[in-house]
């Protein structure tokens, strides 16, 4: 066998994602296999937090405990695979209560999958079975993409978005952080699907969607806003965007013709540790909610997604 090191492999999660994603490694492994190659990942387990399932196997995979339990298996990579219609925001809020440095997260690709040379996937993101990226197509990290997806030139996704099975977006898509398509879509080229945004089962999206928001239909149109949890996430992202604008701010006074604060000292005046170029990327922060907030619920692996 020749190839890279083999690497335990932990799925947050146990529900219909994270089952599909534990025969995504499954059948790479065959794949790997077959070509003589070592295995990229071992699947080690996964980990949810109902405790019905711990000690239990899910499609003969172990459940090894709640997701907690990622700091006490420091040697194992991680993808955190939560999520469905009702609450796509879960997988944010894991990824942040987990606070797991990025090196830890894996990129988990079907071998059907078809991924240019010049495309490029973020850590934690999964591409399920026949999906295909054509040329310069960016996904961000924490992804899901499931099974039959076409991306197409030009293409960004977010952080944290979600691609049901069957979508296929036009060239110069962008879809913000946390969106969500549903199954079978379309996406007109260079059209925009806002943050935290959701479109419906088999929608035609033929003009931008503002974040926040859900639409369905041929062609889609607005039905209502998101649900509170998506609209969490983008409260969220647009009280850390203000503040970095805030420090941006504070960093350049005294260079322009506006008063120079006299009281302000050259320490004062340096960029602190919560300016763009210094804090660490938000989706691995620890959450710092407030003690009676909602424990996420991973068993939201809805087959629907």
């Amino acid at each position: 066998m020749t190839g890279t090191v083999t690497e335990d492999l932990l799925i947050v999660g146990a529900g219909g994602f994270a089952r599909e994603t534990a025969q995504a490694v499954r059948d790479a492994a065959a794949a790997d296999a077959a070509h003589g190659r070592a295995p990229r990942w071992r699947l080690a387990g996964h980990l949810d937090d109902d405790p019905a399932l711990h000690g239990r196997e899910v499609d003969g995979v172990p459940v090894l405990g709640g997701c907690d339990r990622v700091h006490a298996l420091p040697a194992a990579r991680v993808v955190v695979c939560a999520g469905s219609p009702r609450d796509y925001a879960v997988r944010a809020r894991l990824v942040r209560r987990l606070g797991l440095p990025g090196s830890r997260y894996a990129t988990v690709v079907h071998p059907t999958a078809v991924v240019s040379g010049s495309s490029v996937l973020g850590a934690g993101s999964v591409l399920l079975a026949h999906c295909v990226l054509t040329a310069a197509v960016r996904v961000g990290e924490h992804v899901a993409v499931m099974p039959q997806v076409v991306l197409t030139h030009d293409d960004t996704v977010g952080d944290f978005a979600t691609l049901a099975s069957g979508v296929r977006l036009g060239g110069g898509v962008r879809l913000g952080r946390g969106a969500y398509v549903g199954a079978g879509s379309l996406v007109r080229e260079y059209t925009q699907v806002g943050a935290w945004s959701l479109t419906g089962m088999g929608s035609t999206v033929l003009a931008d969607v503002p974040p926040g928001e859900v639409w369905a239909g041929s062609p889609a149109r607005r039905l209502r806003a998101a649900g509170g949890p998506a609209l969490d996430e983008l409260a969220r992202d647009a009280a850390r965007a203000a503040a970095a604008a805030g420090d941006a701010g504070d960093a350049g006074q005294g260079e322009g013709t506006g008063p120079r604060p006299e009281a302000r000292t050259p320490e004062a005046r340096t960029p602190d540790a919560r300016t763009p170029a210094a804090r660490m990327p938000e989706a691995r922060t620890p959450d710092t909610g407030t003690p009676d907030a909602p424990m996420p619920d991973t068993r939201m692996g809805n087959p629907a997604i």
